[in-house]
């Protein structure tokens, strides 16, 4: 019998444990200033109700590991890494709970639609669990892998070593620590885990230089924050929501974000399978749903799903227990008020080396993977991915200084093509994976496949899933319906049309080339080996 846990899973409960804590800590800090709701209510309903979300799916995915082991007798398989996905988080706050609050000032009713759009989320990867395996077997591992590379390499890797280097003193050496023994896999004195090891340098480096009074509170705490706060059914706001008009204009928001988290999921069980593990998709994907739909009828407003990570944990030594001590500690934290401890005490820098390397890892595997020549349309596949982290800090820019991209976008001109910017970051996930999927067919000679990628993106196009927006005061509106982005279907309809005839043209070229007997090349390929 495999053992329960080995070394490497402390490891990787640190690092998965810290990865959820960022996201329960946004939820206590952007959830009372952004959408008005009380700090008590955030800590004893929301934080439960995504906490018992978040450990019924660590339980799973922890148990499927120990099922595949048994199955192929192996003790090396790592079970999939499970939380609340930070960019559905940040969707959900800023653009589903936070305009209902500023048009109704009623935060009750602004987190009631988030429990809706939650619910929804939880139900559309439920369905999509049925022909999850159709889109896995037909869509190109370059295909699946660049969306998530491109998300390490910026929202992850980027986003976190910016904040990294802006407290060297606190933050560099538990990062330097975390990557010299992850990517060595040298073991420290004593075999202490090197997560643990860069996590204390870095809380003991804060205290030691930390001015007198100074505070590391990284959210937001009730003054009486210890207590018992267990997770309860309330299925009363999800009722009252599917028949009410306020929840389903939200549609726009809740239908692209379950759409993200599906492909997520798959692009995640793809990159464990390129890691050696190979998990059931039918399997995978309901309870991927299922634990965001358990969340939503216990207060939750934000989805979990499949983390991406899967080849750092790998790479870390964890298995299936990190997945168990992540589920019980997440469940204590919350349940007995530990979050203000930890807001109060943790300096997040000291811990962000560890979500560095899980970046660095997801972006090297996607070219790491795939056959050689299919490099390109991974890196094709970044681009998108990096529009929309460009258009973040625009807007970010713009906020600190006084003012709004519906404002100064026209003034931006040939110096920076804003448009261009925007409508590439709109569906940038799925944009990636066809832009990939396209090109590495293309590669491949496979014209006709490409030709039905770009037809895709020309149908997406045409109805707003990607590239359509609109831009407004409040900022950068999702844009659905029939004609909404329909230069970009035009273009991308006539590319399927030069695809279809470069098609055509293969196949005659293939059956009028002779081949060489000898060699088993055309005649022109002869001619090439023997220019000088």
């Amino acid at each position: 019998m495999k053992a329960w846990f080995v070394r490497g899973d402390l490891d990787g409960f640190f690092g998965l444990f810290l990865d959820n804590l960022l996201q329960l800590m946004l939820i206590s800090s952007l959830v009372p200033l952004v959408c008005g709701l009380p700090v008590e209510l955030v800590w004893t309903k929301i934080l439960p109700g995504a906490a018992v979300a978040t450990a019924v799916g660590n339980l799973f995915y922890a148990w499927q590991a120990r099922r595949l082991m048994k199955e192929t007798g192996r003790d090396d398989v790592t079970a999939l890494p499970y939380g609340i996905n930070t960019v559905s988080l940040l969707a959900f706050i800023f653009l589903v709970m936070g305009p209902v609050y500023q048009a109704t000032k009623d935060s009750n009713l602004a987190w009631h639609v988030g429990i809706f759009a939650c619910f929804l989320n939880g139900v559309f990867e439920v369905a999509c669990a049925f022909f999850g395996n159709w889109i896995r077997r037909n869509t190109p591992r370059a295909a699946l892998l660049s969306a998530l590379a491109g998300i390490a390499i910026t929202f992850i890797a980027m986003g976190f070593v910016f904040q990294i280097f802006a407290h060297p003193a606190v933050a560099v050496v538990p990062m330097l620590l975390i990557l010299f023994a992850y990517a060595s896999r040298v073991r420290l004195p004593m075999r202490i885990p090197s997560g643990v090891a860069a996590v204390l340098i870095g809380v003991v480096l804060a205290w030691v230089i930390r001015s007198p009074g100074q505070s590391f509170a990284s959210g937001v705490a009730p003054t009486n924050w210890f207590g018992v706060h267990l997770p309860a059914l309330m299925p009363g706001p999800l009722i009252s929501m599917l028949t009410s008009a306020t929840g389903w204009q939200y549609m726009s928001v809740i239908f692209p974000m379950g759409l993200f988290n599906v492909l997520g999921a798959l692009q995640n069980l793809e990159s464990a399978e390129a890691g050696g593990d190979r998990f059931p998709t039918r399997s995978s994907l309901l309870v991927n749903g299922l634990c965001s739909v358990v969340g939503a009828f216990c207060g939750s407003a934000f989805p979990t799903t499949v983390y991406i990570g899967h080849p750092g944990w790998k790479a870390m030594g964890a298995r299936s227990g990190y997945s168990v001590l992540n589920a019980i500690v997440i469940m204590l934290v919350i349940t007995f008020g530990g979050m203000g401890l930890v807001v109060r005490f943790l300096p997040i820098e000291a811990v962000l080396g560890i979500l560095l390397w899980i970046g660095l890892i997801m972006t090297a595997q996607a070219f790491q993977t795939v056959p050689k020549p299919h490099a390109l349309a991974v890196g094709f596949g970044l681009v998108p991915a990096l529009a929309a982290w460009a258009l973040v800090l625009i807007e970010t820019t713009l906020r600190a200084a006084g003012h709004s991209l519906y404002e100064i976008a026209p003034k931006f001109g040939g110096s920076l093509y804003i448009d261009g910017v925007i409508a590439l970051s709109q569906g940038f996930m799925l944009t990636s994976m066809l832009l990939s999927a396209m090109l590495a067919h293309v590669i491949d000679s496979q014209f006709l496949k490409a030709a039905g990628w770009c037809v895709a993106c020309a149908l997406l196009s045409m109805t707003g899933v990607i590239h359509a927006y609109e831009l407004t005061p409040a900022g950068v509106a999702n844009k659905f319906g029939w004609a909404a982005a329909p230069v970009f279907a035009l273009v991308y309809a006539v590319g399927s049309l030069c695809l279809f005839g470069l098609h055509l043209w293969n196949q005659r070229s293939q059956a009028g080339a002779p081949m060489n007997r000898a060699t088993n090349l055309t005649p022109e390929d002869s001619a090439f080996q023997r220019m000088p």
